[in-house]
């Protein structure tokens, strides 16, 4: 499983403590084309869903929330909900 800061795992900005974070995450489903990387992770913590995409050519990444009822729709069209 990669790691957070790789081009899969965007970096989250540093605050919190380490009790603050989430080792529960499973990657339900990931899809990659053209250096972009996107997967679809739930939380068992918190029991929320994320879309994370990361752009291997540029460097950027950046999270959206999936609520449940529209996570598969986020995960194919991800650039249309972070706006």
């Amino acid at each position: 499983m990669p790691k957070r800061g790789s081009a899969r795992w965007p970096q989250r900005p540093m605050g919190g403590t380490f009790m603050d974070m989430d080792f529960t995450i499973t990657e339900l489903d990931h899809r990659s084309a053209d250096g972009i990387e996107v997967s679809l992770l739930w939380s068992r913590m918190t029991n929320k869903l994320t879309v994370a995409v990361a752009d291997s050519r540029s460097g950027e990444s950046f999270e959206v929330h999936a609520p449940a009822e529209k996570a598969l729709d986020v995960f194919r069209h991800p650039f249309a909900y972070a706006a």
